[in-house]
């Protein structure tokens, strides 16, 4: 079947990409907030492409590790996923997220001196005076679609039935990686409407008022990254989803259940 169908695991499926975003965006953010003065843009990078390299292998094989409402997108455009299981995965992404900035704010109140989330920014994503490097809105638009697209498309390649097997997680983790390499001096680097949305709810103000672009930029992206992906593919007679493809082969999997039945 093309389409991966709504079944009695789609609770199992929500609750992973909810745990998956939470961790994501509490590692990524975290590590701007409690350390960023530290361990610099490429600190920060690492932060969210280790969050996301780690969930990859965690619950891949569960949701497939979206934990990007940009990446289901991507994922629903290729077929992989139908649109109710891709609404259920996007609402449960955004609140995965929210839940994980209101912690780091609440852990970033404890510090000396104090927080505050309006003041002090909590990672949000910005253009114009809100962008670390002074980026116009067109410059931080364009930016948005592309470094999106970069990610989507490498999910969507790396998951492929053609690839090989067990480095999916190495390849999205890396890209995210660079992207937010490229993308923290224009925007703070979002690529995730989750991880924009997050924040936001706790700065206000001018983070909810620039919103939009964080939203409609990344999902402009994933739409480029699923036609470039659909003209350059030769598509299989199969398509797998993305748990799939994240799962061990079935040689593995009866070798593990054979080693834990001998424990």
């Amino acid at each position: 079947m093309p389409i991966q169908t709504a079944g009695k695991n789609l609770k199992n499926r929500v609750t992973a990409e909810l745990f998956g975003t939470f961790c994501l965006v509490f590692g990524g953010l975290g590590s701007a907030v409690f350390a960023g003065s530290k361990i610099g843009y490429l600190g920060i990078s690492l932060a969210f492409g280790l969050a996301l390299l780690t969930m990859a292998y965690t619950i891949g094989p569960i949701s497939g590790c979206h934990i990007n409402p940009a990446v289901t997108v991507g994922v629903l455009l290729s077929r992989k996923i139908n649109g109710k299981d891709a609404a259920a995965y996007i609402a449960a992404q955004v609140a995965g997220a929210i839940v994980a900035a209101g912690l780091v704010l609440l852990i970033a109140k404890g510090a000396a001196g104090g927080y505050e989330a309006l003041q002090d920014g909590l990672g949000a994503n910005g253009f114009g005076a809100h962008s670390p490097g002074g980026y116009s809105m067109g410059a931080a638009f364009a930016a948005e679609i592309i470094l999106t697209m970069f990610l989507v498309i490498t999910v969507l390649g790396s998951t492929d039935i053609t690839a090989p097997v067990g480095f999916a997680g190495i390849a999205i983790g890396l890209v995210l990686t660079l992207i937010n390499l490229v993308g923290i001096p224009i925007t703070n680097a979002s690529f995730n409407p989750a991880r924009s949305i997050g924040p936001a709810v706790f700065v206000g103000s001018w983070a909810i008022g620039q919103l939009w672009l964080f939203i409609i930029a990344p999902i402009i992206g994933a739409v480029v990254a699923a036609a470039i992906y659909a003209m350059v593919h030769i598509r299989p007679a199969e398509v797998i989803t993305t748990p799939v493809a994240q799962k061990a082969l079935e040689d593995e999997q009866a070798q593990r259940r054979k080693e834990r039945r001998t424990a």
